[in-house]
């Protein structure tokens, strides 16, 4: 069994998510009292969110190389970025590593492909809406992401960051995501990606009128399949 490296805490709400999700497939895979060899850096969520906020990521992706290489050199033989809009750093990461970095872009796109979707709808931060960086690992998987209209970014990135990473969940603000996703389905898109780890605390499969890929269940499955592979001699 090889030991998956989680750089965490952003927020610890998903993060929690993401020890379940891994563990529960291991046990059902393996049975009995078996789980997964799992090492989790738990970062402080507000030291990553002033980088956020200062544009700095610099500063950012130095702070998650750091915390790859420390989950590496504790024996992690594949690490992953617990969050969606930090794979923005993710290029720092990679280089800071000797061991894997599972990328939450290629095992969304990888599910989308296994369900035939080649149309997404991407709701997550204004960065990932608004920039190319996780659009352009969808489109190596010959996905077409959609997002909203540039000028709902910003509420819909306030809901993430004054609600979701705080544990507030309302019905007005469900109401908003499931609007978007709504426009998005009306211009072609076969499926929404909640690519943000806090979406699934609002959007489920029964609220949403499009089929829902839940980027951090996706991201923890894919995971858990890596934690079952033996490790390289």
């Amino acid at each position: 069994m090889q030991t998956i490296g989680i750089i965490g805490g952003m927020s610890w709400y998903s993060t929690i998510n993401y020890y379940r999700i891994i563990n529960a497939r291991v046990q059902e895979v393996l049975g009995g009292h078996h789980s997964a060899r799992i090492l989790i850096d738990s970062l402080d969520f507000d030291a990553v969110r002033a980088c956020q906020l200062a544009e700095d990521w610099e500063a950012a992706g130095a702070m998650l190389a750091a915390s790859g290489r420390r989950l590496q050199d504790a024996g992690a033989d594949t690490v992953l970025i617990g969050t969606n809009l930090m794979h923005k750093v993710a290029p720092a990461v990679t280089a800071a590593l000797d061991v894997p970095l599972l990328h939450i872009a290629d095992a969304v796109g990888a599910a989308a492909r296994r369900n035939g979707y080649d149309r997404l709808a991407v709701l997550g931060t204004k960065w990932v809406m608004g920039e190319s960086f996780y659009a352009d690992r969808l489109a190596g998987f010959g996905i077409t992401a959609l997002t909203p209209d540039p000028e709902r970014h910003d509420a819909l990135d306030a809901i993430i960051f004054d609600e979701l990473t705080q544990g507030v969940v309302t019905d007005a603000s469900r109401a908003m995501f499931v609007a978007e996703i709504e426009k998005l389905a009306a211009r072609g898109a076969q499926a929404v990606v909640l690519a943000c780890t806090e979406i699934e605390l609002l959007i489920s499969p029964s609220d949403s009128p499009l089929p829902v890929l839940d980027s951090m269940a996706t991201h923890a499955l894919a995971a858990a399949e890596v934690c079952l592979e033996p490790v390289s001699a």
